[in-house]
């Protein structure tokens, strides 16, 4: 089955697994459904990839190779990491998109055909809001703080759609 969207990026820690917070490659845990969600997109033709801020790269607590391995084992096509500190002022760190910028050229990708899935709202909604990509956060990690007490830490933009969690996110994504 061909969709019309060509790709999905989704966020590490509290969307994929995890709690939000760090946690290295080799004791990070899936939730359930993920790898499931995974194969779901995959098998109606559209690329996944990673796409996170990890800047404990940078204070060397783990290696991109770790996380690209680690992305990679999960069945995702590619991973965009960015390893920056926030003080770096890097053009890669969510809220920046250029993580995604980076992806779209490698793949020839219309980023308003594709998806952000995550569970911050004032990066991983902001670096989507900036490329004009669908937006979906999902509850869980830090979704709820992110439409609560966070809310306007990203007022300028509203979720495409708020997931209960990232399986959620991929059955509205693929039913859209």
């Amino acid at each position: 089955m061909k969709s019309s969207i060509q790709a999905v990026f989704i966020d590490r820690d509290g969307t994929m697994g995890g709690t939000g917070h760090f946690i290295h490659p080799k004791h990070f845990t899936l939730f359930p459904y993920t790898l499931g969600s995974v194969q779901k997109l995959k098998l109606h033709d559209i690329m996944v990839f990673a796409f996170t801020n990890q800047y404990h790269i940078s204070k060397g607590e783990a290696t991109t190779e770790e996380f690209m391995e680690q992305f990679s084992s999960f069945g995702f096509d590619d991973a965009f990491i960015c390893p920056h500190e926030a003080t770096d002022n890097c053009l890669c760190r969510k809220p920046k998109p250029g993580l995604l910028l980076k992806a779209a050229e490698k793949y020839n990708l219309d980023l308003e055909k594709c998806a952000v899935i995550g569970d911050v709202g004032d990066t991983d909604m902001l670096a989507a809001y900036a490329v004009n990509a669908l937006k979906i956060l999902v509850r869980t990690g830090w979704g709820n703080e992110a439409l609560g007490r966070y809310r306007d830490n990203w007022i300028e933009t509203s979720p495409d759609y708020i997931a209960d969690n990232l399986q959620d996110a991929v059955n509205w994504l693929i039913c859209k």
